[in-house]
């Protein structure tokens, strides 16, 4: 069975836009645009600024360490020299409940709250401005079925092998909401007056495209929407959620397409047997002893990505019909990067969302989900430049592509793939606080179904040895964006490395990335 289930793409996109009030009658006559923030931090417009990227974070201590927290305080060190932080998704495991929010999120980042590690999760307000889009664990939620089973085998959970079960709470994200709750206005609260006077307090900034949220660090940190634009430095940036238009096309209705089918429930019944062998594992362990603590983080970590894989097999055996898609987001996307070519104090781009179209990490690069994303990333930008045709001039349609999902640190560029994501650059940002991942055994370079290099990966930060040679190699990136059009970005990797029960700081070799 699985333990968690990701609520339908409608249903999401519908509860949603119920809570930030989309296009409520109020917003529409004051000529709010619900899908953009100003950033305020009176600071000047410089065209020489850094921000920090983390990415699959939300995770709590472990039994004698706890990564997330030796990230953030590694973090902490560039936070004055930096503008704002980029969150790549899964802010809190395992399903974004309520319940989590103190330990595995409030309390890592507690210098960048007003209030400290005692905040309740939805009054938080942001000291450093703090950029989320939605990963899948913040979207998930638990079956009937699970809860019961889970408030049946508490009392007993680590002697029958549920402790990882147990980590999930007993309550889900309810579609996001708990998410929504914390980072978005959650407009749904307010009604007539109360309304209409937020609107006038908070939505002041004028931009091009109407009244805009102001996002003012220490005072006002909201964000207006599931995915949302800013500007900052003359870099337009566009934050997606990519858990609505991640769904796999249904399986074609052929002798291949049963095969297929045929395939994907025996390897669903694979991964259910190895789960309970994982968990008879799993109660032999102490978790009082070091070797074996760090065994059960292991198991911990690949009983997750189990249930990730049969949640994706499950996407694939259930697709009928026509595939359901934000059609609205994408068409959004499209439409805001013409503008941004159009708009000449514009000198670059970067996209941030959560599942990656390009990654060499072993459990995620032949998903469905992965394939699925790549192919709507692909209709936006093949959209965007036929509509721009020559003006590009050979320049990049996007400068850099940020994503998560994958549990590991990577960057990879796009060869001639015959789509306008052809000679891109794509970095994975998802190995800052959970169970880390491998790379595949197949290697650095991506082929497609053509036999052409697709995509090649340049540098992969992720677990690595076995037994006592094993290493966790934690990450987080500082980048500097330098002035000129084009502009240039150096990339920062920066890494807390667990090997032995021991903690190592370290910093990669920054690398640049121009056109």
């Amino acid at each position: 069975m699985s333990f968690v289930c990701d609520p339908a793409i409608a249903v999401k996109i519908r509860r949603m836009k119920e809570r930030v009030q989309w296009q409520h009658p109020l917003i529409v006559q004051q000529g709010i645009d619900q899908t953009r923030l100003v950033l305020s931090d009176d600071q000047p417009d410089n065209p020489n600024f850094s921000f920090l990227v983390l990415g699959d974070s939300g995770a709590g201590p472990h039994k004698n360490h706890h990564p997330q927290r030796q990230i953030a305080e590694m973090m902490l060190e560039h936070i004055s020299t930096c503008h704002f932080l980029l969150h790549t998704g899964d802010v809190v495991y395992q399903v974004g409940s309520r319940e989590f929010y103190q330990e595995n999120f409030i309390k890592p980042y507690q210098e960048l709250i007003e209030g400290g590690e005692t905040t309740p999760y939805d009054q938080m307000v942001f000291k450093f401005p703090f950029l989320p889009v939605l990963g899948n664990h913040d979207y998930y939620d638990l079956p009937l079925l699970s809860r019961l089973l889970i408030q049946l085998t508490k009392p007993l959970g680590h002697f029958l092998g549920f402790q990882q079960i147990l980590t999930l709470g007993t309550q889900g994200s309810d579609v996001g909401d708990v998410y929504s709750r914390a980072f978005l206005d959650y407009l749904k609260l307010k009604q007539g007056k109360d309304l209409h006077h937020h609107l006038e307090s908070y939505y002041t900034a004028q931009t091009d495209t109407g009244k805009s949220l102001l996002y003012q660090p220490g005072k006002f940190t909201r964000l207006p929407n599931r995915y949302y634009t800013f500007s900052y430095g003359g870099i337009d940036f566009f934050a997606l959620d990519s858990n609505t238009f991640n769904t796999p096309s249904p399986l074609p209705a052929t002798q291949e397409g049963e095969a297929f089918r045929r395939s994907l429930e025996k390897r669903r019944l694979e991964l259910e047997r190895e789960e309970i062998q994982l968990r008879d594992r799993f109660s032999k362990l102490r978790d009082d002893l070091p070797d074996e603590a760090e065994q059960l983080d292991d198991i911990e970590g690949k009983l997750e990505q189990i249930e990730e894989i049969k949640l994706d097999i499950n996407k694939q055996l259930q697709a009928r019909g026509k595939t359901v898609i934000d059609s609205e987001q994408l068409e959004w996307l499209r439409d805001r990067l013409i503008e941004s070519w159009h708009n000449d104090k514009v000198r670059g781009r970067i996209i941030y969302f959560h599942h990656p179209p390009y990654v060499t990490e072993a459990t995620k690069w032949n998903q469905a989900q992965t394939l699925a994303v790549r192919q709507n990333i692909r209709w936006v930008l093949d959209q965007v430049s036929q509509a721009l045709g020559s003006l590009p001039q050979g320049l990049p349609l996007v400068n850099l592509v940020f994503n998560g999902h994958a549990h590991c640190l990577e960057y990879l560029r796009t060869g001639n793939t015959g789509y306008a994501d052809s000679h891109l650059n794509w970095i994975v940002c998802g190995g800052s606080g959970f169970s880390l991942r491998r790379q595949r055994l197949e290697g650095a370079e991506l082929i497609d179904e053509q036999g052409n290099i697709a995509a090649v990966s340049q540098l992969f930060v992720g677990l690595n040895g076995h037994t006592t040679k094993k290493r966790r190699p934690y990450s987080f990136l500082r980048v500097d964006v330098q002035a000129g059009c084009p502009p240039k970005f150096i990339i920062h990797p920066f890494v807390a490395e667990r090997f032995r029960h021991q903690w190592q700081e370290y910093q990669l070799e920054p690398f640049m990335i121009s056109h």
